[in-house]
């Protein structure tokens, strides 16, 4: 369900935290719905279970997802705070591109980066 580098430099509570939250903005991880224990996770993916811990501490702090005490976690109904941030990449992208444009790079160029980049992404997570 959830992919980790190992070899990544990015530490492995980030990576799993990135996962769920991209998991989650597709929808592949639908609203309330349980995620694993913390213990369980750690062990499928063979990490400690602080650094599950971890992320989902993150996570509920961002909004993504909420904790019932001894039920577990879910995936929060009202992902606002994720689709705020998704709303400010969006701006923050459409800025680079002006810059871009207004600087001389092409959209071929540009398109080249864009393609570039996710191909080292892929190969980073």
């Amino acid at each position: 369900m959830f992919t980790l580098d190992y070899r990544s430099r990015a530490p492995i509570y980030e990576q799993l935290y990135n996962n769920i939250s991209r998991l989650a903005a597709l929808g592949a991880l639908a609203a309330d719905e349980q995620l694993p224990s913390v213990r369980s996770l750690a062990q499928d993916l063979g990490v400690n279970p602080n650094t599950v811990q971890k992320a989902y501490q993150m996570l509920e702090h961002d909004g993504i997802i909420y904790s019932l005490l001894g039920k577990g976690s879910f995936i929060a109904s009202d992902l606002t705070p994720l689709l705020q941030k998704r709303m400010l990449a969006e701006k923050e992208l459409t800025a680079a591109l002006e810059t871009a444009a207004k600087t001389g790079i092409t959209q071929k160029e540009i398109e080249e980066h864009v393609k570039n980049f996710f191909n080292r992404r892929e190969t980073d997570v």
